[in-house]
């Protein structure tokens, strides 16, 4: 770490620590970028509340209803390193034009469906699969065009705006989708997921993205993904933060696979509003993150938020009180953007430029994968032991996976955003 200031004047104020968690949305660029996001990332929380839900009026069982959040991650397994090699390889501007618009046409096939009244419980999990698949594409490429869109210095407070507007999407979208789908459904809410991507396809079509090399053929797929393998073996910092998510996501899981079951009492409107009290407690997360980054190490943070998330996530299966289930989700809110932001900063500085976008698909595999394995696994164990166990369970083990901070330390170091896209070690 870094020496201290010498004298308490040398510390920022909070007022520009403020000021600085805030200095990217006065980048043009990473502005249109970020409310085109905001939009679509609330289509998507309509999209999973709006599954969610129509889940539980096809069905009561903890393990279909797990199966909704392990479809939307299950393509992480099958494509997120091909795709993170392919956006190391092509122009990722063009890739996630393509990746948008077939997300489009999956939501609006399902929203057609739903409405028509044909879907079925197994017919759900396909087209949350298809759009899972998409996002799964999407994502390398997403994150990697991070570092494109605002300058070097405002990268942290960048990538923890980016978690804030997810997040100002997960008290927004829910709350919205819940009036939606107690009014007309939840076709209706999946074909506002397919109008919410058109922000995004916009901007990808207006922005002049400086080329930085021509793109390396596709057929040199195999030789990427190998490079991306060798880089994992001998980077510790990736190992280390590979195997911090995988901890956490795999225990972190049980909150999304099971909420729908503990939500359902409360009616469509009700689970819309434990979201978006989530969402808000993420928001605060975020805004008092700057201080907690400047006063401490990230390990010390996602340690502390770890610990706030199993203790939200033990009682979830013993309370009935909405109050008090809404209280939970805020301070779990709070807790889940601390630790995400920490190891997405953390996942996005430690490979230099030419490696970004696979060794963030390997981020992506452990996270998403590790959200699916646990989905599956806190479903059978719900449906085995009950739901309280489940909880419970899953609490002991996120406080368990603390075990490894000392070993596997995440760090954050510089982005060099202007190295080539390509090593020419490849």
């Amino acid at each position: 770490m870094a020496e201290p200031p010498q004298s308490l004047s040398a510390y920022p104020t909070p007022r520009e620590l403020s000021l600085r968690a805030w200095a990217p949305l006065r980048e043009p660029l990473f502005r249109s970028l970020w409310i085109a996001a905001v939009i679509s990332y609330s289509g998507t929380w309509m999209q999973n509340l709006g599954a969610g839900w129509l889940m539980t009026t096809m069905t009561t069982s903890p393990m279909m209803v797990s199966l909704v959040q392990a479809a939307t991650s299950l393509p992480v397994f099958l494509v997120v390193l091909p795709a993170g090699a392919l956006a190391d390889m092509v122009d990722r501007r063009r890739l996630l034009l393509i990746t948008q618009a077939w997300m489009v046409l999956a939501a609006a096939a399902l929203g057609v469906l739903t409405l028509a009244g044909v879907v079925t419980p197994w017919m759900l999990l396909l087209f949350t699969f298809l759009l899972g698949l998409g996002a799964v594409i999407n994502d390398p490429a997403w994150q990697a065009i991070m570092p494109e869109v605002v300058s070097r210095e405002k990268l942290s407070p960048a990538l923890a705006l980016n978690s804030a507007g997810f997040n100002v999407a997960r008290s927004l979208g829910p709350a919205a989708g819940g009036l939606v789908i107690a009014a007309a459904g939840s076709g209706t809410a999946f074909l506002i997921n397919a109008a919410s991507f058109f922000g995004v396809i916009v901007f990808l079509f207006r922005w002049k993205r400086p080329p930085h090399q021509d793109p390396v053929p596709v057929s040199r797929l195999l030789e990427s993904l190998a490079a991306g393998f060798r880089h994992l073996r001998e980077s510790p910092p990736v190992q280390s933060v590979l195997v911090r998510t995988g901890l956490f996501s795999l225990f972190a899981s049980a909150l999304w696979a099971l909420l729908p079951l503990i939500a359902s009492p409360h009616g469509a409107i009700g689970f819309g509003m434990l979201l978006g009290a989530f969402g808000v407690g993420a928001l605060l997360g975020a805004a008092i993150l700057p201080v907690f980054r400047h006063a401490t190490s990230l390990d010390t943070i996602v340690a502390g938020a770890s610990v706030l998330f199993a203790a939200v996530t033990a009682p979830l299966g013993y309370v009935d009180s909405f109050p008090a289930l809404s209280a939970a989700m805020f301070f779990g809110g709070v807790a889940w953007i601390k630790i995400l932001v920490s190891l997405n900063f953390s996942a996005q500085t430690m490979s230099p430029s030419w490696m970004r976008a696979r060794s963030l698909s390997m981020y992506l595999l452990v996270l998403q994968g590790g959200m699916a394995v646990g989905s599956v696994l806190w479903g059978a164990v719900a449906t085995r032991f009950g739901i309280t166990t489940a909880f419970v369970a899953a609490a002991v083990g996120l406080v368990a996976g603390l075990a490894g901070i000392h070993r596997f330390r995440l760090r954050a170091a510089p982005v060099d955003v202007s190295a080539p896209l390509t090593s020419p070690a490849e």
